[in-house]
């Protein structure tokens, strides 16, 4: 699911203050840049964590909802409302690359046959999985 939410960017002294709204998020960055990474990080982080709560994501805000004076950190510097691209899925498999134990039954047969072969049994299974549902690494 890629979707885009606005956030607003407050540049102070030190860094780049962030507010995503839709998410109730603060953090921070070095530069305008490291800010926007820290954003969609974070953005991405409360998105999977909250499918993995069976929580419903927010939509995104209408920029013009969003108003540069508005935001908490909006005293603190100059403010602007800048818009953060994130793929929910993409940035899962990004992040969640632990193996996961499955057992499989296999007929005593094939399995003599995929040994006798050297055949990693695992990896046919994820590269057959990738491609029925036609995803990548």
């Amino acid at each position: 699911m890629k979707t885009t939410y606005p956030v607003l960017l407050t540049r102070t002294e030190n860094c780049i203050l962030v507010e995503v709204p839709d998410f109730d998020i603060l953090t921070e960055g070095t530069d305008y840049t490291n800010a926007i990474e820290m954003a969609r990080d974070a953005i991405g982080l409360t998105g999977i964590s909250m499918e993995d709560h069976k929580e419903p994501i927010p939509s995104p805000s209408a920029l013009t909802d969003i108003s540069a004076g508005s935001g908490t950190f909006s005293k603190d510097g100059d403010t602007i409302v800048n818009l953060i691209d994130i793929d929910f899925s993409i940035y899962r498999r990004k992040l969640d690359n632990r193996t996961v134990r499955k057992n499989v039954s296999l007929p005593s047969w094939l399995n003599y046959e995929a040994e006798c072969a050297g055949i990693n049994v695992s990896r046919v299974l994820q590269e057959a999985l990738m491609n029925t549902l036609g995803v990548s690494r």
